[in-house]
């Protein structure tokens, strides 16, 4: 039996250089690298669907958007070859959810969004990924008669029915960004361990709930609290009701922060069971895995919790940069608290066809941090030879996204590469590959590229 050929993105993750030559005929002489020509060129254009004018301009190495994992072949492309040919991403099928969802696993149930589906100002909850770590509680239906308690390093232990907090506390209602700590982990080389995410595991949706600093307030904290530990009424994939599938915390600062909310309601309904209904925790900024689902307990700790998520390389990136893939040293470790400036294209979407003669591309995207906020954020059409400004509109409130629009002048008809990078206060931008590998693989944020053919 024939032995299948590795598939071009195999090539490029082995040897750039070299695949340029096997793919192309590129020559990887310092004098040449970078650039196409000749019967390259040909190849490459013929590969994409259509002639590359800013061929001049396009990276060594590259692998065109056109060519990744996921996106349509373009026109023209020739066909793989059966035996060859990946598998397409299976979508989900789930009671409330939209059509096109991603399915990243199913033991527990992770699917993630694609970019294209994050174009609405608000996340719709049909759209809004999904992120599991055991199994999901089903048939709670006690709706305000839920309970949950507050102990620990407090004066005033609590135990509240979600009636209680509505009644009780001030309800508060901020669109805010969710995201998943793993978000961008497929952007790793080599591959690290978990679901391989592109920058589909977050969303922006409205959150109603009660300010969790204000319950906490009645309950009394100590002068001795430090930190919170979370838990949930998920049950873990073993079964074993003495394990925990999950218990996370935050330092006591950011419990107190004034968007830190104890939600019960999203887009304006009840909390849905898939999105941790009938209430969970929504604490912005951090990896969501904080924001625990299906929210049973939190407790006050006189030290930084050390439950079920929390320490060693979980949620953890490396101090000092470590050699991908090498061994970890887990005291090189640091927890993540503040999720990584993103930006993303969400329309036009990756492989995108436009009718001959189009010579204006409007653009909109979506642009988002954990704490510092986005500056600015600009596009490239000739693969980051040179950027546009686009604009942002301002946020609703603190961490809540920033829409952006921008419009680009194509010179001709062909192949074209659209490029985001967005930038936070700070002025730390979107790098152009994944950095600080991590054996977990979190904290990945290189730029969104999309490819589009015109003709």
């Amino acid at each position: 039996m024939a032995k299948a050929e590795r598939s071009l993105a195999e090539l490029y993750g082995d040897d750039p250089e070299r695949a340029d030559a096997l793919a192309f005929g590129r020559r990887t002489d310092a004098s040449r690298r970078g650039f196409l020509g000749g019967a390259g060129l040909a190849a490459m254009g013929a590969a994409v669907g259509g002639a590359i004018p800013f061929s001049a301009t396009m990276p060594s190495g590259l692998i065109p958007a056109a060519m990744a994992q996921g996106a349509p072949a373009p026109a023209g492309a020739p066909a793989a070859p059966a035996a060859a040919a990946p598998k397409g991403p299976q979508l989900l099928d789930f009671p409330g959810k939209a059509k096109g969802l991603v399915v990243l696993g199913d033991r527990p149930l992770v699917a993630e969004t694609p970019e294209h589906m994050l174009d609405d100002d608000t996340t719709p909850t049909e759209k809004f990924y999904i992120r599991n770590n055991g199994q999901t509680p089903e048939g709670f239906k006690e709706g305000d008669a839920w309970e949950f308690s507050i102990d620990g390093e407090v004066n005033n232990p609590l135990k509240l029915t979600l009636g209680e907090l509505k009644k009780k506390y001030a309800n508060k209602t901020y669109r805010m960004v969710l995201e998943c700590g793993g978000n961008g982990r497929s952007a790793f080389q080599p591959q690290a361990r978990g679901n391989q995410w592109t920058n589909g595991g977050a969303g922006c949706a409205e959150w109603t709930g009660a300010p969790l600093a204000e319950v906490l307030k009645s309950a009394g904290l100590k002068p001795s609290a430090v930190h919170t530990g979370n838990y949930g009424a998920d049950q873990h994939l073993s079964g074993d009701p003495s394990k925990d599938v999950l218990s996370r915390g935050v330092p006591i600062k950011a419990a107190l922060e004034r968007h830190a909310l104890l939600v019960w309601a999203m887009n304006g309904e009840p909390l849905s069971n898939i999105h941790g209904g009938p209430l969970r925790l929504v604490i912005p900024g951090f990896p969501a895995s904080v924001s625990h689902k299906w929210l049973k307990r939190i407790a006050i700790r006189d030290k930084v919790h050390d439950g079920q998520g929390m320490g060693g390389t979980s949620y953890s990136v490396a101090i000092k940069p470590m050699v991908p893939g090498g061994k970890t040293d887990e005291s090189n470790m640091r927890t993540l608290t503040s999720m990584p400036v993103r930006g993303i294209i969400t329309n036009p979407a990756n492989g995108t066809r436009l009718p001959a003669g189009t010579r204006k591309l409007a653009l909109r995207g979506a642009a988002w941090d954990g704490h510092d906020g986005v500056s600015r954020v600009d596009v490239s059409l000739d693969f980051g030879a040179t950027w546009k400004q686009a604009k942002a509109a301002k946020p609703r409130n603190a961490y809540d996204w920033r829409r952006w629009t921008a419009e680009l002048e194509l010179p001709s008809d062909g192949y074209f590469e659209i490029w985001v990078r967005a930038t936070d206060s700070k002025g730390r931008a979107q790098p152009h590959v994944a950095g600080g590998w991590n054996p977990q693989g979190y904290g990945a944020n290189p730029m969104h590229r999309v490819a589009v053919l015109v003709g």
